[in-house]
């Protein structure tokens, strides 16, 4: 028997037995294994620019969301500002209609529900201003004493 037959041979004989192997119930995947890493050797550079872009898209999603907290601050601190600058108004007996109470009382609502869903946003600058313009609305319904 010749070298040639013999390599030729065993070549076939260890074919068979990865195959044996692959399909006995012990869990050893001969293919699956030499698949994945000639996978890996084929699709390497793919593989790796994959990679560079997961990792863009994580910092572009972070990016993102910092843009989206900063605005939802910035709306929040505007509706505090009206707020504010009602309540200063109220306080120098400046009138106002119902429809500028409609107004401020859905700035009111905006700016509360905010700080409800953001615990860490600094919201106690408002709370007494909040408080009488409520208190101002009421005695102008009860009173009938709109501008």
């Amino acid at each position: 028997m010749s070298i040639q037959e013999i390599v030729a041979g065993s070549g076939g004989i260890l074919v068979v037995l990865m195959t044996i192997v692959q399909l006995s119930p012990i869990h050893v995947d001969p293919w699956s294994a030499i698949g994945h890493e000639l996978g890996k050797v084929l699709n390497g550079d793919v593989l790796k620019k994959l990679d560079e872009m997961e990792k863009m898209q994580t910092d572009t999603r972070k990016t993102i969301d910092d843009h989206v907290r900063m605005d939802d601050e910035r709306n929040a601190d505007l509706h505090r500002m009206q707020i504010l600058r009602f309540n200063t108004e109220l306080l120098r007996n400046v009138r106002h209609t119902k429809e500028d109470f409609n107004e401020i009382l859905f700035n009111i609502d905006c700016y509360e529900k905010y700080c409800a869903g953001h615990p860490e946003y600094q919201n106690n600058r408002a709370v007494h201003a909040i408080r009488n313009i409520k208190r101002v609305y009421d005695e102008c319904m009860e009173n009938h004493d709109f501008l």
